[in-house]
């Protein structure tokens, strides 16, 4: 059970959606909510749309008079429902041996990258020791004085996390139609968490501008392990389709658009020029949003294996996935 504190504060109002869309931005739009033991004053009808949210856009898509309608929707509270079905699946995914880590590598213009000589473990303990879920100790501590300063202008902060996982076995995915690549629907995945605006799988913008003989991973072969690389460039996908390599993902997280300074907006209703509307909310969701991605590869993956080796029950998935890969999972 997940519970939504605010449904005790909204249930009432949200109920009367013809009520309060007449109530209008006067001066008795203003209401009292107790959050968190204190009481403070919101907007009962929403008129004033912030840029870089869904407040206007999706307003006009569902001819709403009231914004409230909107945003309380299109809050990245729902990916706790992500994150709930992610843990599920990691369930799965712990049959096969695959873990799923995400770091933050960027704050704002604070970044930090990943060393190549760090294991998957090491890093998976360096980020559990992180508030900021960051390996690097230094640049985190530049990122918290930095979140503070941007806290104290009213303003607000976007970044860019890095999933990783641990090898995937070779086959996951398909080149055969492109709504079932595997790159294409960890993307889609991905890109359809709230704020995030981009996603790359390996080192792809920086490999854009390299001679392939500087990108491709070249594939070499020993009789113990079998084909392997000793580079991972691609991000673990050639193809759509796994390689055997960890996939590596990076995604770009745009900042948060409720800003305490706010910028200039239109007011819905009397049309005039206003500053957008004010939702609490936080100076960055970087790390955050990191966890709600590993819950959705999680899911695809989980995907993709049921689709590979799927059954009636575990015992028959692990038995076709053995009888696949030649292993004997203990």
């Amino acid at each position: 059970i997940i519970y939504n504190r605010d449904w005790e504060n909204w249930q009432e109002i949200m109920s009367d959606v013809e009520r309060t869309a007449e109530a209008g931005a006067d001066s008795g739009n203003l209401i009292r909510i107790e959050k968190d033991g204190k009481l403070r004053e919101v907007e009962r009808v929403v008129t004033r749309p912030r840029p870089g949210h869904a407040d206007l856009a999706a307003a006009m898509k569902y001819n709403s008079a009231d914004i409230r309608n909107i945003l309380e929707r299109a809050s990245a509270r729902e990916t706790a429902a992500r994150v709930a079905v992610g843990a599920i699946t990691d369930c799965l995914l712990e049959y096969f041996g695959i873990e799923i880590i995400s770091h933050v590598i960027q704050i704002g213009e604070i970044k930090t990258s990943v060393s190549p000589d760090l294991s998957f473990k090491e890093l998976k303990e360096r980020i559990l020791e992180s508030e900021l879920n960051c390996f690097d100790g230094e640049k985190e501590k530049e990122m918290m004085a930095y979140i503070d300063r941007v806290k104290a202008e009213g303003d607000s902060l976007g970044g860019v996390i890095e999933l990783r996982t641990t090898p995937l076995p070779v086959g996951l995915g398909t080149h055969t139609q492109w709504d079932r690549r595997l790159d294409g629907l960890i993307a889609r995945a991905i890109m359809s968490i709230p704020a995030i605006k981009g996603v790359e799988i390996g080192p792809a913008f920086d490999n854009s501008g390299k001679k392939g003989s500087q990108v491709h991973d070249e594939i070499f072969y020993d009789e113990e392990i079998g084909f392997y690389r000793k580079t991972n460039r691609a991000g673990g996908l050639e193809g759509g389709v796994t390689n055997g390599e960890p996939i590596i993902i990076r995604a770009a997280m745009k900042p948060i658009p409720t800003l305490y300074k706010p910028l200039n907006s239109v007011d819905i209703r009397t049309r005039k020029p206003v500053k957008a509307g004010v939702e609490r909310s936080d100076i960055t969701a970087v790390p955050a949003a990191g966890i709600v991605a590993e819950a959705m590869l999680s899911f695809v993956l989980a995907q993709a294996i049921l689709e590979k080796f799927g059954g009636d029950s575990i015992e028959e998935v692990m038995a076709n996935y053995n009888s696949y890969t030649g292993l004997k999972l203990e």
